[in-house]
Formats: structure tokens, sequence, C-alpha cells
């Protein structure tokens, strides 16, 4: 009777130590799932946290990186509603020439005698030769205006061929409705109306920059680039040195920039 009871006990103590290890070894596999899971959650944040900041980096930059769209001075959508030939606009300091340029491809000679709005006028407007881009993108841009007695239209570019005119008023803009075009005066003479600086048609650059140091020559006091430029603006007008004769402008696009003033300093 005895020897049951302690078998008994036995196999009970024996059954109850199994029940404590299959305890234990369950709470260290919880444990380790859940020291596994909290593991993740803690590392899951701080990853989304850097892809959020590269993110938010990336878009920052793209905004930096972005200019402001031109806006013209020149109401261009107002000149085309009066006028639908109009290119652009020219202004040069310290003289009247403040004027729209219009542009007909069809012919030369239309806005000789027909003003900006159309009307039949001895003063005629501004016009690009009909030869170039309208954009004024080409090679050569040959831009006309009459010589008015009363001063107006391009009759000012008479005292360009004065040294000291010349050299204070060199810097002057052609406003269009996608850019500003900043224009540095190079060289100016009065020639006959022989028709070569209406040349717009170039077959290489080695063409355009023989022609160009070709057109310069005559002037004493040219300034010949010394790097090649990309195009020529040449302001016509007549002259009266000679039968036929023009007064010739030359201008080549520079980096936008605040001339400086020959006389400060001197005493």
């Amino acid at each position: 009777m005895r020897d049951s009871m302690d078998s008994g006990r036995g196999k009970g103590r024996g059954a109850f130590w199994i029940l404590l290890l299959l305890l234990a070894v369950a709470g260290i596999g919880a444990a380790a799932l859940t020291g596994s899971f909290f593991k993740k959650e803690q590392e899951q944040p701080e990853t989304s946290a850097e892809v959020t900041k590269e993110i938010i980096i990336e878009t920052e930059t793209s905004v930096e990186e972005t200019e402001a769209p031109y806006v013209s001075p020149i109401n261009f959508e107002e000149l085309r509603d009066r006028n639908p030939d109009t290119v652009g606009w020219i202004r040069i300091p310290d003289t009247v020439i403040d004027y729209p340029i219009v542009h007909d491809p069809e012919d030369n000679e239309h806005y000789l005698h027909v003003d900006f709005d159309g009307n039949s006028s001895a003063y005629g407007a501004i016009y690009l030769d009909c030869d170039s881009k309208p954009d004024f993108s080409g090679w050569n841009n040959p831009i006309y205006g009459h010589h008015m007695k009363d001063g107006s239209m391009f009759k000012a570019l008479e005292r360009f061929k004065e040294e000291d005119f010349f050299k204070d008023h060199q810097y002057f803009e052609i406003y269009t409705p996608e850019r500003t075009i900043h224009l540095k005066a190079v060289a100016c003479y009065y020639s006959s109306a022989d028709g070569i600086v209406r040349k717009t048609q170039f077959h290489s650059r080695e063409e355009f920059d023989q022609w160009m140091a070709k057109r310069l020559e005559p002037c004493a006091f040219a300034e010949v680039p010394e790097e090649s430029v990309d195009s020529m603006f040449v302001l016509v007008t007549c002259s009266y040195e000679m039968a036929n004769a023009r007064t010739l402008l030359f201008a080549v696009e520079v980096e936008e920039r605040v001339p400086v003033n020959r006389n400060e300093g001197e005493n």
C-alpha cells in the first residue's frame, strides 16, 4: 500500500516538473517573438523617417532650382492686338529710340510707308528685315528705321558716329515676349546702301565670323569681340554724307551688366 502511494507521488512530481519545463520553454519562445516584434517596430519608424527626410530634401531642392517664368516689361499682348506683326521692342537710353519692332516676312519695304497701326505714314515703323528670324535668333538681324528731321525714329543713330557718345551709350536692350536681349554696340559708321548688311544666311560660323570682322573694319573705334558671338544686330537708317548713304550701328548680344561711367573718378 505504501509502495503504491510512493509510486503515485513520484509520478505526480514527474508530471509537475515536466509541466514547469514546458511552461519555461513556451515563455522563452514568446519572449523571443515579442523581442523580435518590438525590434522590428523600433527599426521601422527610423527607416520611414529617413525615407521621408530624403523625399523632403529632394522636393525642396527641386523647388529652389526652378526659375520664375520670364515676365517682359512690355505688354506684348496689347501690342499684338494692335498689330500681329509685333516681334519686339527696342529701347536705347538717352535717346528717343523707344519703339515697337515689327516684322513682315513677305515684304521688306511695307513698313517704310506704313506705321505701327497700319496707317500710311512717312514715318513708317521700326522693323526687322524680312529674311531674319522673328525671334532674333539668326546670325544677323538688320533692323530699319527712318531718319526723321524732327529727331524721331532712328535719327539718333547718327550720334553713335561720334566716338564719345558711342562710348557712353554702348548698352541697350531689345525686349521680346520670351526674353530680354542685352546688346553692346561695337561699331558705327556710314556706308553705301549696297545691301551687304542684309546678309542673313551663312554656311558656317567661320563664314559668319569673317563677314562680321569685315563689317567692323571701317570704324576707327570699333570694339571687335574677343570671342565668337552667336549673332549680330545692325541698326540701319539713312545718312547724308553722300548719295544713298546709310548709318550702320553694329551690336552684339552680351550678358546683363551695368555699364561703367567713363567720367567717374575724373576731376
